[in-house]
């Protein structure tokens, strides 16, 4: 199992210093998401600060960006990074991509798939003799004049991550990606009995095994009673969407879901975390002793994950011996 780092990036400024201590302490990747800022611009200064880690992108939204486009930029930060780029993508939900990013939401699984398709096709027509002819149902590339295609590269098998929390984006992962980024609102029995096999049957299909896709996530930890009650209100947050309401289900916990979003209909955040109960915290959480907290984790999700990134993100010079600490005991 291997142990990543989130950070944000609110300054480009400040990514040579943060990929630098995050290199320092040890991750195995740092990854960033695209919330408030542009995912694939930290990454590009990271890979000129750092030599060995990991870098990626959990995730970047796939749907406002071309594939061509996509290729572009992927195939950039694996050059600059010789090699050590993943490109982690995310379908987001309908109102964000109609609403925040002023773009067409369609058939999500299947639209994200061809997606993958065709910035393969494109990077098979860069690392090979230019031509493509990619016609699909959502997607049509049949263009690379010399004057538009960079060339290749050293390291041209960029490996691909993608997000979700149903059936559908589990298969089309175990079907094509090298990885799939499980969503941090998650419990160990979804995992294992939602994820996990749905993996197995995109697996199925081209013949691969489970040692061919890894599984990562961020997950909520708690050492403290401070700690506890902030991811008792992220995870009333994410309990309030009705696009992740089958995890609750899956435990009997759909009126709570129903609940919380009639809470955040009504911007009543303050009562949102009330209605997270010790048994739900439990089983969101990695609850336990700081001196524990890597074994926890482990015995928690050994055989689910493959990768590891805490909730929480890494900022320089905060909490710098803490997050050492970690690390060395999760190598232990």
């Amino acid at each position: 199992m291997k142990i990543d780092v989130a950070t944000l990036v609110p300054n480009l400024r400040e990514m040579p210093e943060l990929a630098r201590a995050i290199e320092e302490i040890g991750f195995d990747c740092l990854w960033t998401s695209e919330t408030q800022h542009d995912p694939f611009l930290p990454l590009a200064i990271a890979a000129e600060h750092t030599e060995k880690i990991e870098l990626g992108t959990a995730i970047a939204v796939a749907f406002p960006r071309s594939p061509t486009v996509l290729a572009q930029t992927a195939w950039d930060l694996q050059n600059a990074s010789n090699g050590r780029f993943i490109l982690g993508l995310g379908t987001q939900v309908k109102p964000h991509i109609e609403r925040r990013f002023g773009t067409v939401w369609e058939h999500p699984a299947a639209k994200l798939r061809e997606m993958i398709l065709a910035m393969r096709a494109v990077w098979d027509a860069w690392q090979g003799d230019g031509r493509i002819n990619f016609r699909g149902e959502f997607y049509k590339i049949t263009l690379m004049t010399p004057f538009f295609n960079p060339g290749p590269i050293e390291h041209p098998n960029i490996p691909i991550y993608i997000a979700g929390v149903n059936e559908k984006l589990c298969q089309v992962a175990g079907e094509l990606c090298q990885g799939f980024h499980v969503h941090p609102f998650h419990t160990p029995k979804y995992i294992r009995e939602l994820i996990l096999p749905n993996i197995e049957m995109g697996l199925q299909k081209t013949l691969r095994a489970r040692a061919d896709i890894q599984l990562s996530s961020a997950i909520f930890v708690a050492t403290d009673e401070g700690e506890r009650e902030m991811v008792r209100m992220q995870i009333s947050f994410y309990a309030s969407t009705p696009t992740y309401r089958p995890v609750l289900e899956m435990h009997g916990w759909g009126d709570a879901g129903e609940k919380l979003s009639s809470l955040a209909a009504h911007k009543e955040w303050g009562e949102m975390s009330a209605q997270i109960t010790d048994e739900m915290l439990e089983q969101f959480c990695v609850m336990t002793t700081p001196d524990n907290l890597a074994n926890a984790i482990k015995t928690r999700y050994e055989g689910l994950l493959d990768r590891i990134t805490l909730y929480t993100p890494f900022e320089a010079g905060h909490d710098t011996e803490r997050w050492k600490e970690l690390v060395r005991a999760f190598r232990r």
